[in-house]
């Protein structure tokens, strides 16, 4: 685990790479109260062991960290560190602690770091954020406190996006920052970035920009900081960690072939827009929990005994649900239970 002060070499130098897995979590009981930890477990099992995936990234989007409690979320990261240890001991675990106070969120990352992570993230603060004094100020609050490398997840979800000279000012300002999850489908944000902040490791959820050579060019870094690829690909069909491998070579035109020819972009398009938009609400980016729990369910993955979201999410229509299935069918992916 580096510390603040060794962010930035183990960044440089490789410590971030491969696909992270943004975890969604197994709720089970009335509302789904409750959480299924043994679920848990064997989708940490999944990730790290059946898929090899190289990184995870834990109570963030996917995992409803709004919705959590303190506790779940410690036990949540504690759980994942001790089973990832047992089956990949070299998993890069990645926690988002960002909490709407900043006292919370330093407990979060203290406690994140006492468990074994290796970096923490921390989401632009959800409510009444002063733009980029205010985000500023909240990075420098937790990173005066801990001693772990952190970095910036830049969410439209969150209600602000930071500028990229706002962003550069917190890596200037803050020396434990050493990474952004940029994930505001805007590709041209992140050559600005590291234009400002060249030693920033930058991933752009905007896929475009690596088939256009940025992470050739050294603008993006290597790693799929936390995404959902293991809803993209099963162990005995590959596409996703087969994709990024060519990409990762520089093979730039053959990946684009084999999205093509192996359904991969299919894939994507035919999932339409439920991991992340919400009907009721146009133009809000979300991060659509039961829309990501019901995928897993197709391919097979452990869940709970709740299928939905906690409040304040909406329930994910039929609609949604055939879609995804529909989605997961033509692609050849719909498999049956995976073990706890």
């Amino acid at each position: 685990m580096p510390s603040a002060r060794e962010a930035r070499e183990w960044a440089a130098g490789g410590g971030l790479h491969g696909i992270g897995d943004s975890l969604y979590t197994p709720f089970s009981g009335t509302d789904g109260d409750d959480i299924d930890f043994d679920a848990y477990r064997a989708l940490v099992r999944y990730c790290v062991g059946d898929l090899g995936h190289a990184m995870l990234w834990l109570t963030s989007g996917l995992a409803e960290w709004w919705a959590l409690t303190a506790g779940e979320r410690r036990q949540l990261v504690e759980v994942a560190v001790d089973e990832a240890r047992k089956v990949a001991p070299d998993t890069v675990i990645q926690v988002c602690t960002s909490a709407m106070s900043p006292k919370e969120a330093v407990e979060l990352t203290r406690h994140a770091q006492e468990s074994g992570a290796d970096i923490c993230y921390l989401q632009t603060p959800p409510m009444e954020v002063h733009g980029g004094e205010g985000t500023l100020r909240f990075f420098r609050y937790v990173a005066d406190r801990t001693d772990i490398a952190l970095g910036m997840f830049n969410s439209p979800s969150s209600g602000y996006v930071l500028t990229p000279p706002e962003i550069a000012d917190i890596y200037r300002e803050v020396p434990a920052v050493c990474a952004i999850k940029q994930g505001t489908m805007h590709y041209a944000a992140s050559r600005a970035i590291h234009d400002l902040a060249p030693g920033l490791v930058i991933w752009e959820c905007d896929l475009i920009a690596y088939r256009a050579g940025w992470l050739q060019q050294g603008i993006l870094g290597p790693a799929q900081l936390g995404t959902a690829g293991y809803l993209q690909e099963t162990p005995e069909k590959r596409l996703c960690s087969e994709y990024w491998e060519l990409v990762w070579a520089g093979a730039l035109d053959e990946a684009t072939r084999f999205a093509e020819d192996s359904g991969y972009d299919r894939l994507s398009a035919e999932l339409g827009p439920w991991y992340t938009g919400y009907p009721g609400r146009p133009g809000y980016f979300t991060h659509w929990g039961e829309a990501f729990r019901y995928a897993a369910g197709v391919l097979g993955l452990p869940l709970g005994d709740y299928p939905h979201s906690r409040a304040p999410q909406g329930l994910l229509p039929e609609e949604g649900k055939r879609q995804i299935r529909r989605a997961f069918e033509n692609a050849g992916m719909a498999r049956k239970s995976v073990a706890v």
